[in-house]
């Protein structure tokens, strides 16, 4: 690899957004440092209306790669992203949940995973949500149903080999059933 390659595949500006092809690691420096103290003084100047419309919006995206692609965790993908849009917009999570009329304990039982969202949890979840993106961003109304089911499917795909072999006595094929 010639030394302008290694130069450009390096990463070494990466974590300040700066084309790493500058002709000295002290040029690439400062313009990153220049670029960072520029984006600061930016978010300095946001309001705390913008920044909870910024943190919306990167949660809306968020959940949509994961409906898109999910990813196989064992820690639960809805719970995060709950927690995520309920500090976004609350200082404190029994606001939130005595707007949705729900129990503070209910929803730290949900929130930690020790309880399952029920249907009228979800319902309520997701008419807060449409009415807290409508001023944010488009916001599909069965987001928070596909983020849910989502993790579902793949909690039952990652698990087989612990469920499967018990649930396997139990099934038979016909001789109608075979193909």
């Amino acid at each position: 690899m010639t030394s302008r390659k290694k130069e450009i595949g390096e990463v070494g500006g990466a974590e300040y957004g700066v084309d790493s092809r500058y002709s000295s690691k002290k040029d690439r420096l400062d313009d990153g440092k220049a670029l960072m103290e520029a984006r600061l003084q930016r978010m300095k100047n946001l309001s705390a209306d913008q920044i909870v419309k910024a943190k919306l919006l990167q949660l809306k995206l968020k959940m949509d790669e994961y409906i898109k692609e999910p990813v196989y965790h064992t820690h639960s993908a809805f719970t995060e992203f709950l927690t995520s849009y309920i500090d976004a917009i609350y200082s404190r999570r029994n606001s939130f949940a005595k707007d949705i009329d729900v129990t503070p304990v209910l929803l730290s039982q949900i929130l930690n995973n020790h309880r399952e969202p029920n249907e009228e949890f979800l319902l309520r979840l997701m008419i807060h949500a449409e009415k807290t993106y409508e001023h944010v961003c488009q916001f599909h109304k069965r987001t928070w149903h596909q983020v849910y089911f989502q993790e579902k499917i793949c909690d039952v795909i990652t698990s087989q080999d612990k469920w499967r072999p018990e649930v396997e006595k139990h099934v038979k094929i016909s001789k109608l059933a075979k193909v």
